[in-house]
């Protein structure tokens, strides 16, 4: 699984960092996304597609392997 975002799009609504805290985290300053593990371990992968499901914005995008959306 590879974890891509658009920070441009997010209106640091934090869900990200609620359902994958390992992979996400929101900047200090004006809470926008971050991305912490790009590629995270398969048992995160319920937590990752939560947090990219529950994005009000769309910014989160993730690929299997094969580069096709999960």
């Amino acid at each position: 699984m590879k974890v891509t975002l658009d920070p441009e799009r997010c209106v640091g609504a934090g869900h990200c960092v609620l359902s994958a805290a390992t992979v996400f985290d929101q900047d200090e300053t004006d809470g926008i996304v971050l991305l912490l593990d790009p590629e995270p371990a398969a048992h995160l992968a319920d937590a990752v597609l939560e947090a990219a499901d529950l994005c009000p914005a769309r910014a989160i995008l993730v690929t299997t392997p094969g580069g096709r959306p999960a």
